[in-house]
């Protein structure tokens, strides 16, 4: 059966360990993983946080990072960059490609990559691992489905790290109103840097969010 897995991988295994570091505050969001060859892929990321110059010099020095281009800008704040990695990361993608793997969609934080994979069948999902942790790569699978052509593949549930920051979070009165602690304090309390608390929080509520309006959808109260 067709096979959809969620792979949680160390930032400083991928890409951009080095630019969190020297821009801490930064916002990472991965628009799209784009195909550049059969065996290649350069995310398209919007960056915000810091000003273009810093971004310009953290991605400079950034020994994961090969090439960037800024494509786009919005408010002077945010840029759109398309970044191709080195060499060195060729073997995450490879291990995907050659084992019929396709990548759904990816995340970024300071602390981890999440991509989400589709594999004609789970035997291949297996083969694809080890190749992934022979390169040295530390793989966590938080989340797998079995998929057919009428799964749908964005209701996937929380992972058990997502419902723990939301569970906290609500407990904590993060969304009291007026807030009982901010996102920073927050993360402190939970020993996770706040753009990683930000990122888990921002899906959870998009898996809950969805699943609410499906129920209302299937209730017949939206349509």
């Amino acid at each position: 059966m067709t096979t959809v897995a969620e792979l949680v991988v160390p930032t400083e295994d991928v890409m951009l360990s080095e630019t969190f570091a020297a821009l801490p505050d930064l916002d990472v969001r991965v628009k799209t993983v784009a195909a550049d060859g059969p065996h290649q892929t350069m995310p398209l990321v919007w960056i915000t946080g810091a000003s273009k110059r810093q971004i310009r010099n953290a991605l400079s020095d950034d020994s994961s990072i090969k090439e960037f281009t800024s494509l786009l800008e919005h408010d002077a704040s945010e840029w759109l960059y398309r970044l191709e990695y080195t060499a060195d990361l060729e073997a995450l993608f490879s291990a995907v490609f050659t084992n019929n793997g396709t990548i759904l969609d990816a995340e970024c934080s300071a602390d981890a990559w999440t991509f989400h994979l589709l594999f004609p069948d789970r035997g291949l999902l297996s083969e694809a691992i080890p190749q992934l942790e022979d390169h040295g790569l530390q793989i966590e699978i938080t989340r797998m489905i079995g998929a057919d052509r009428n799964t749908d593949l964005g209701a996937m549930t929380l992972t058990e790290a997502q419902e723990n920051a939301i569970r906290e979070a609500y407990e904590r009165g993060y969304y009291d109103v007026p807030r009982q602690l901010s996102l920073e304090e927050l993360a402190a309390e939970l020993d996770v840097s706040h753009q990683a608390l930000s990122e888990r929080l921002r899906r959870a509520n998009k898996v809950l969010a969805s699943e609410q309006f499906d129920k209302l959808e299937s209730d017949g109260l939206v349509q």
